[in-house]
């Protein structure tokens, strides 16, 4: 049994790398295409003419690099418009940056034409592939078994049908994690299991379990396991120890950090000051209340400033006193201008004087209201856990959540963040939040009258079920 899960897992792993490599060569062909056709002939030194497999090279290994960055070559996860939409914006990046290249190359700029005509060969190629990719997938590979456990954390097997994974995943049992440990040898018809929301006791003995029958397991972890994730390893006593402690990066990353946010919200501001201008006038055309908007938030150690952003809803929109997160496209609070602006980020822009302050910074968690989070810290007083690191503009919840995530998510993914300071990872996220501008369910709003984004939580449910018996 062990010996068929390694090879069952081997024959799908190898010819999946084969499939993913073929995308990145076929990506290729055109640029290769574009530049042997027309840039070679741009150079004036023979020198340059040696380095045309290098320039290859180049474009291949950076592709797929944004490829990564954008899960474009998630077949079996991803949609197929969610992978060409992913591919397309990877390959419009890479081919930006050796355009720049070859600007240096040749001294100039030649004409990007021939690069337009790339570009389209590149789309159309990225349809076909992700298509064909993906029937072929899910034709050879059929959907695992899968079986899921959970405690305090249900409905998963309805995330599942949310997103449209059933092709991946074939739920053919959910049981409540004391029906699992009372018979385990289920655990040996299955082929993936979800872990939601297990105490770490009763998940590791079904892991250990999974691990040694080579069954994958995916785990939805506790704020516990976060903060370990973030552990550094030591050796002491002769024994193998993992050292925890508060978010304390190294001082020449916080430097460079806030280097980086002068740096680039500075040329942010300047480039889309247009674009602020242009949007500043309309709100003021149509109702000729005032353009910007200041909110109170939290940022490092609970500390308050004023975000400023583009006023998107109408005046006095809160004119009750009471603080709520927006519904989405219907909350009748927002105006026409504020429905475009929204839907673009375009109202988030002023918050690059906040960075350029040093209230906040580019990458880190989402500065929230005060009164929002004191609600939150009732039910989860770990929540202030987040106040650790100074409020981004973007970040690990903003890039892979959505504007109604719940907040105990919001919290594991902050705290993700938070547990590993990284330049790398601050670039990537960067990177990421580009995909996520023109995705309309990143800014899904939460349900007409709801306050906060706390549907999700046992108190919540509780409170819920009180007013239904009133």
């Amino acid at each position: 049994m062990k010996e068929q899960s390694r090879t069952k897992m081997l024959a799908h792993d190898i010819p999946l790398r084969v499939v993913k490599l073929l995308n990145v060569i076929l990506m290729t062909i055109p640029f290769a295409w574009c530049w042997y056709g027309y840039y070679v002939g741009q150079m004036e030194n023979s020198f340059y003419k040696k380095g045309n497999l290098l320039m290859l090279v180049l474009f291949m290994l950076v592709y797929f690099m944004f490829a990564r960055v954008y899960s474009a070559f998630l077949v079996s996860v991803n949609r197929i418009s969610e992978m060409v939409y992913s591919q397309v914006l990877a390959v419009l990046i890479t081919d930006g940056i050796t355009y720049l290249v070859i600007v240096l190359l040749v001294k100039g700029f030649p004409s990007v034409i021939p690069g337009l005509l790339a570009i389209a060969g590149q789309t159309a190629i990225s349809f076909v592939w992700c298509t064909l990719a993906h029937l072929w997938y899910f034709r050879t590979f059929p959907p695992q078994k899968t079986m899921i456990v959970y405690d305090v954390r249900e409905g998963m097997e309805k995330l599942i049908s949310q997103y449209d994974m059933q092709k991946k995943f074939k739920v053919e049992e959910v049981l409540q994690v004391e029906e699992c440990l009372n018979d385990m040898k289920k655990l040996d018809e299955m082929e993936t299991v979800f872990l939601s929301g297990i105490h770490s006791r009763e998940r590791n003995i079904i892991l250990k379990y999974c691990i040694d029958r080579h069954v994958r397991v995916y785990v939805i972890p506790r704020v516990g396991d976060v903060l370990m994730s973030g552990a550094k390893q030591i050796h002491m006593f002769h024994l193998p120890m993992l050292r925890i402690g508060r978010y304390d990066p190294q001082p020449e990353y916080l430097f460079l950090k806030r280097l980086a946010d002068i740096v680039f919200a500075g040329a942010a501001a300047i480039i889309l000051s247009p674009i602020m201008l242009i949007t500043a006038i309309a709100i003021k055309a149509y109702d000729g209340g005032p353009v910007f908007y200041s909110q109170t938030r939290l940022t490092k150690n609970g500390r308050e400033f004023g975000v400023l952003k583009f006023r998107s809803m109408k005046v006095n929109a809160e004119k009750d006193g009471v603080a709520r997160l927006s519904s989405g496209e219907n909350d009748p609070r927002i105006t026409p201008v504020g429905r475009v602006i929204r839907k673009c980020r375009i109202d988030e822009l002023p918050q690059l004087f906040n960075i350029l302050k040093g209230d906040m910074t580019i990458v880190g968690p989402r500065p929230e209201r005060p009164s929002i989070a004191a609600e939150y810290e009732k039910v989860m007083p770990e929540f202030r856990l987040r106040l650790q690191a100074k409020a981004g503009l973007t970040g690990y919840a903003q890039v892979y959540g959505k504007y109604n995530t719940t907040p105990y998510d919001k919290l594991l993914m902050d705290l993700t963040y938070i547990s590993r300071p990284s330049l790398l990872e601050d670039m990537m996220i960067m990177f990421a939040t580009v995909k996520i501008l023109f995705m309309p369910e990143s800014t899904e709003g939460v349900e007409e009258g709801q306050i906060t984004a706390m549907q999700d939580t046992p108190a919540a449910r509780a409170d819920k079920e009180k007013k239904d018996e009133q």
